[in-house]
């Protein structure tokens, strides 16, 4: 990946998505993407991993974000989900019932787990680079048509 050490907020307009892409990056890590329809006023429109997003929202071919460092600053039985989440491979999808199993530490017989994974879906900081939208049965952090239209990308 490409040096992403520039603190910032980045943002560029994606007409497939009918709205703007956002990136919060700092420490070469990516804190957060976001769909918002303005962007935040000091936002930039040059970014590696913008790049990248938009290469992915293409379609014209399979774009992975293995290499792209996401800050996991969240609880670490949420880390510990979103972890698994990156190992879906891009044009496959899970149930949430799968994506507890897939995670080390989860009963896929215990509610609580269930709302545990509906939990770390539902408060994933970067949708698109974690792909929650490949967990077919479970929320993502993404509106639902930004959702619908990567599930469409990936032809799920």
């Amino acid at each position: 990946m490409e040096d992403v050490t520039d603190a910032g907020i980045y943002a560029r307009e994606s007409s497939y998505l009918d709205r703007y892409v956002q990136v919060g990056a700092a420490s070469g890590r990516v804190l957060s993407v976001s769909f918002p329809d303005v962007p935040d006023d000091d936002a930039e429109a040059d970014h590696p991993v913008l790049d990248r997003i938009f290469e992915y929202l293409d379609g014209l071919e399979p774009i992975t974000f293995d290499d792209v460092q996401v800050a996991m600053t969240m609880p670490t039985d949420q880390r510990a989900v979103l972890e698994s989440v990156q190992e879906i491979p891009y044009g496959d999808q899970v149930t949430v019932d799968t994506l507890a199993r897939m995670t080390s530490g989860l009963d896929h017989e215990d509610d609580d787990d269930i709302i545990r994974v509906r939990t770390a879906l539902s408060e994933n900081p970067t949708p698109i680079l974690i792909p929650d939208h490949r967990v077919r049965d479970g929320p993502s952090a993404a509106p639902p048509d930004v959702e619908q239209k990567l599930r469409s990308i990936e032809e799920l």
